[in-house]
């Protein structure tokens, strides 16, 4: 297979380019840079020295000729791709904002400022959180017009962590869910910005976009559908002084039935009653996701750490009751270039056209 990757000079089209020249199925790359058309790919990053040797193109010539395209690209620039793409049957995987939002155009108008000139190529696209959307990429991918909205760094950590409370019915339906992320500077993406700078985010931990973050309304879309009726969160990301990786701390209200002790009572120290309850929604993410190939539940008492799964694809997920045995504590932890970004992509691939869903992303994680 001939894989296509449109911004491969960006962080995240980078990472695609490393991940793609390692997967077994895919035999050639035609690489594309507006930026640095005609340079090689190493002469741009030069790790890639002996091992990608390939020429950037212009990105309609690697639309052409690829028979499936990733585009790492700014919102608004993926649509013409996405047609040449649709028009001949080849998978078209987006990286950005474009085709997460389905078919309401006036929610994406209302966060990216800009509207979709070409809005029905959204009858070919998916969701594509394998976890959540399989069997619809399956769907659409059998009926030959697939583009993959691939899902945001922020909103797939924090949708992975909090899926199995929210699908089981564990979640008070009154009740505001909390998200608290902290990412990577990788995150903002390779164009230098004065907030990415090292002397402004080394030592330093801030929260950043607060309330106005463009991934809330997604987190809420992927919450709505998880519990199948609507959920009100509350989300605000951080940046932190790490160079890749997402920790995102989702607080989620249990349901009375779900509760160690009455709401209200006093926080005294975990009992054997408040033991048994946390034990039950240990097990039952576990069988949540059993035979999902990239979610780790991590053991009671293990949290979840960026550095644990550090250039893999897997999301771990760390789940606690909270003294009073109330609320539901799930950490998830991910690297927001791999299952945020390009790894979750490749996953999205492997999935459309029936191959095993770990191929090309079997690393183990790099811990230092």
């Amino acid at each position: 297979m001939i894989a296509g990757v449109i911004g491969a000079t960006g962080y995240a089209g980078a990472e695609l380019v490393r991940l793609l020249a390692a997967h077994p199925k895919v035999t050639e790359l035609a690489l594309a840079s507006v930026s640095f058309e005609g340079a090689r790919i190493e002469d741009v990053y030069p790790n890639f020295m002996g091992k990608v040797t390939a020429r950037l193109v212009k990105p309609e010539e690697a639309a052409a000729q690829a028979d499936a395209v990733f585009a790492a690209l700014p919102a608004g620039a993926g649509e013409a791709y996405a047609e040449a793409c649709v028009g001949r049957g080849a998978p078209f995987i987006d990286l950005s904002a474009d085709f997460r939002f389905g078919t309401d155009e006036a929610l994406y108008q209302a966060w990216y400022g800009k509207g979709w000139a070409k809005p029905a190529l959204r009858e070919a696209a998916v969701y594509g959180l394998p976890e959540l959307n399989r069997a619809r990429i399956w769907e659409q991918a059998a009926a030959g017009r697939v583009i993959i909205g691939n899902p945001g760094c922020y909103p797939t950590g924090a949708s992975l962590g909090a899926f199995p409370a929210l699908a089981r019915g564990l979640v008070d339906e009154g009740a505001r869910v909390i998200v608290d992320s902290a990412s990577g500077v990788t995150g903002g993406g390779r164009e230098p910005a004065r907030a990415f700078h090292y002397p402004e985010c080394a030592d330093s931990l801030a929260p950043y976009k607060v309330g106005c973050h463009r991934h809330s309304p997604e987190i809420a879309r992927n919450f709505a559908a998880m519990a199948g009726r609507p959920v009100q969160v509350t989300f605000t990301p951080h940046l932190a002084p790490m160079n890749r990786g997402i920790l995102s701390t989702i607080y989620l209200p249990l349901k009375r039935e779900w509760q160690a002790r009455p709401a209200g009572s006093a926080c005294l120290p975990p009992g054997p009653e408040a033991a048994a309850r946390a034990e039950a929604i240990h097990h039952l993410y576990k069988e949540f996701y059993a035979k999902e190939p990239f979610v780790r539940v991590l053991p009671a008492g293990v949290p979840a750490a960026t550095g644990r799964v550090r250039m893999s694809n897997f999301c771990d997920i760390s789940v606690t009751l909270d003294q009073s045995g109330t609320i539901l504590i799930a950490a998830s932890a991910i690297d927001n270039m791999v299952k945020g970004a390009a790894g979750q992509a490749v996953q999205n691939l492997n999935v459309i056209m029936g191959w095993d869903e770990t191929s090309g992303l079997e690393a183990v994680p790099a811990l230092f």
